[in-house]
């Protein structure tokens, strides 16, 4: 289960694991690159969507940060595919080939 996400390409499960939405980057909350307004609107959309939800995940492998790289579902619905289809999100063309609906 999804505890919540803190920003528009990372959660944390209830369990503590951190996971990385694969294939998938989103606007920076802070740091050099940072674009507050479109990272928070992803950062809220996101957990509207999966915070405190069950949720599959296909884990990929792990980053240098220690979280785990994974795909995302909720029932049919992949996370990722959602969230670069309504506008959050872009495709990380450096990692797309890790998505199964990228392909």
């Amino acid at each position: 289960m999804i505890k919540n996400c803190y920003d528009g390409d990372t959660c944390t499960t209830t369990k503590g694991e951190k996971i990385r939405l694969a294939c998938i980057d989103t606007p920076e909350l802070r740091g050099s690159r940072a674009d507050p307004v479109p990272a928070k609107a992803a950062r809220d959309y996101l957990n509207k969507l999966i915070a405190g939800e069950q949720v599959s995940i296909r884990r990929i492998t792990k980053d240098r940060y220690g979280r785990t790289i994974a795909e995302l579902s909720k029932g049919r619905m992949n996370i990722q595919k959602q969230l670069v289809s309504k506008g959050y999100a872009q495709i990380y063309q450096r990692y797309a080939d890790q998505c199964r609906w990228f392909r």
